[in-house]
């Protein structure tokens, strides 16, 4: 009799461990999903704002400072690289149309380069931002005859050059550009967003 007790207090207790096990995985569970909707929330809320167009708060150079880490440097803390905003100004200093969407496309890609959470989930809302940008870059710069219409070849590789020569301005060194790799690797399937930009740069005036 006693040896059953002790067989039945044994089973017992391995049990108790396992719920307590149990309800510690699940809560660490919940607590990493929680983290990880809040950081969701503050991806599809960075919005690029009419200011930033406007060069209302432009940064200094930064210099050599600005390839000394992965991030780079943001000194007016608007999400966008602080060199790759100043060259956008350069390129184009009396287009506020090309600018916002340009922008909108640095603000999107420079999140990849500064998530604190990476994982399936950050990864594919981050790259979903992009992709809505690209939608941007091409109803804004190189609009097709109707919303039905294909477009031809030789815009194809208009959008290709605002894509590729922002893409060369953000991705310039072999670190971020293993570290984008990297953060590639944990894309998850999805589905586009609405193709909105930003700023409605039907107001802008150029």
């Amino acid at each position: 009799m006693a040896l059953f007790k002790k067989i039945i207090a044994y089973i017992l207790g391995i049990l108790a461990l396992g719920f307590v096990i149990l309800v510690i995985v699940r809560a660490f569970h919940f607590y990493n999903l929680d983290k990880t909707n809040a950081q969701i929330e503050i991806i599809h809320n960075t919005k690029l704002r009419m200011v930033d167009v406007m060069g209302e708060n432009l940064p200094p150079d930064p210099g050599v400072a600005a390839d000394a880490t992965i991030a780079g440097v943001d000194a007016n803390h608007n999400g966008i690289r602080d060199d790759v905003e100043l060259a956008v100004f350069k390129e184009y200093p009396k287009s506020a149309k090309t600018r916002a969407v340009l922008l909108q496309y640095a603000l999107a890609l420079q999140m990849e380069f500064i998530q604190p959470i990476i994982n399936k989930e950050t990864v594919t809302e981050v790259i979903r931002e992009i992709d809505r940008a690209h939608a941007c870059i091409g109803d804004a710069l190189v609009p097709r005859f109707s919303p039905e219409s294909s477009r031809t070849s030789v815009q194809m590789q208009k959008i290709d050059f605002y894509i590729s020569s922002l893409d060369k301005k953000q991705v310039n060194t072999l670190e971020r550009t293993q570290y984008e790799a990297n953060f590639y690797d944990k894309l998850g399937s999805y589905n586009p967003l609405d193709p909105i930009c930003d700023i409605d740069y039907s107001t802008l005036p150029n």
